[in-house]
């Protein structure tokens, strides 16, 4: 059997990221096999190394295919709005939606990896990738709405929403889960920007 052009190749190496991304951010780091990524994404497990060196180096790179996803939506309304306020106030009304809380496979990579990023080594490729992400939606939340440049607020606001995303998660089923969506977003939506 002959072997995949170089654009195939990369076209699979992208096909499996995609769906790296999407299953680390609904069952965490090592809620993922390396078969069945392999099998969603319709390829075989054997070409899984002509790809990706490990297991870790495929979960810190699909951290930051997922970080890379949020930023794209962010730009992407960004460009759709008036201004950068509005902007601001959708992206937020989106990130502490009860479809985002529904659907972490689609969701913040930061959110959902939270766990495995605080259990990772300190020089893991993980947690290296997590950090990059993190600092990447601070820069990009610090680009909306009329910043004083205050890093503080933006870190305050960055923690407001991926706690209030993880609570609201893990209280799913519960009316308290929508209650703390609701609460987070009133409370950011209000503070002037």
């Amino acid at each position: 059997m002959p072997r995949a052009s170089r654009a195939q190749a990369e076209t699979h190496r992208r096909e499996v990221l995609d769906a790296a991304a999407a299953q680390v951010r609904e069952h965490g780091a090592h809620g993922m096999s390396v078969p069945q990524l392999m099998a969603a994404a319709g390829l075989t497990h054997g070409g899984f190394y002509r790809h990706f060196r490990s297991k870790e180096d495929l979960v810190a790179q699909a951290c930051t295919a997922a970080c890379a996803e949020k930023s794209r939506e962010l730009a992407d309304i960004r460009e759709a709005s008036p201004d950068s306020e509005t902007a601001r106030r959708l992206f937020l009304e989106r990130y502490l939606s009860v479809a985002h809380r529904d659907h972490p496979g689609q969701g913040c990579g930061l959110a959902a990896l939270v766990g495995d990023a605080a259990r990772a080594e300190a020089e893991s490729p993980l947690r290296q990738a997590y950090l990059d992400g993190l600092r990447e939606l601070i820069d990009n939340l610090g680009g909306l709405g009329d910043r004083s440049g205050d890093e503080d607020e933006l870190l305050v606001e960055v923690s407001l929403m991926a706690g209030a995303l993880m609570l609201a998660r893990a209280s799913a089923g519960d009316d308290l889960s929508e209650r703390i969506l609701r609460a987070a977003r009133e409370r950011l939506l209000a503070q002037p920007s």
